[in-house]
């Protein structure tokens, strides 16, 4: 029975040897994401359609890679030509959007891109009371960015360019991460 013992530990610690042995020192380890050299912003778009909308084809690169707290200063008078250019709702002075906000304004707001973020309040882009607190996944942003730039003081203005009749996704979100419908 000693005997046993003896060789069932002894297999036992060659077993355990056997498995812990440095043999998988020569072994490549796969490195994680290298991240030295030089990165380069490509684009910015904080707030859907504002960077294609508002910046002109020969001023993309520069409004992609400036920062956003240099934005209003670089952008703000050619947002505000576009949109006087394009918005039949800002064609006199004084016109407004639902917001309240003229022309300069509402192009100042605009030019700095980035999406706002509520952190003790409602996340919504616009929900008729809460205004860019943030962007829920059903937020129709598109038809809210129309809305203020054609559809006047109260949304009433040029109603065939405030809209892009899309109300809905063709699939429900998911109630649970990563809440995006898988794809078709």
């Amino acid at each position: 029975m000693k005997t046993l013992k003896i060789v069932l530990a002894t297999l036992v610690v060659s077993l355990a040897a056997f498995n812990c042995s440095n043999d998988d020192d020569n072994q490549s380890i796969t490195p994680g994401p290298d991240f030295s050299g030089t990165f380069t912003q490509e684009d910015q778009m904080g707030r859907p359609a504002v960077n294609t909308v508002f910046v002109a084809s020969a001023d993309k690169d520069m409004f992609n890679v400036t920062v956003p707290s240099n934005q209003d200063a670089a952008f703000q008078s050619k947002f505000q030509a576009n949109l006087m250019a394009l918005s039949p709702a800002f064609a006199n002075d004084g016109d407004m959007n639902a917001l309240g906000q003229d022309a300069a304004a509402f192009t100042g707001l605009l030019a700095t891109d980035v999406l706002n973020v509520s952190l003790d309040g409602t996340t919504t882009f616009y929900d008729g009371t809460n205004v860019l607190t943030g962007r829920a996944l059903a937020d129709d942003v598109i038809t809210v960015e129309l809305l203020l730039i054609f559809g006047g003081e109260d949304f009433m203005e040029n109603p065939g360019l405030s809209n892009d009749n899309v109300d809905a996704n063709d699939k429900a979100f998911l109630s649970s991460f990563p809440y995006l419908a898988s794809p078709h």
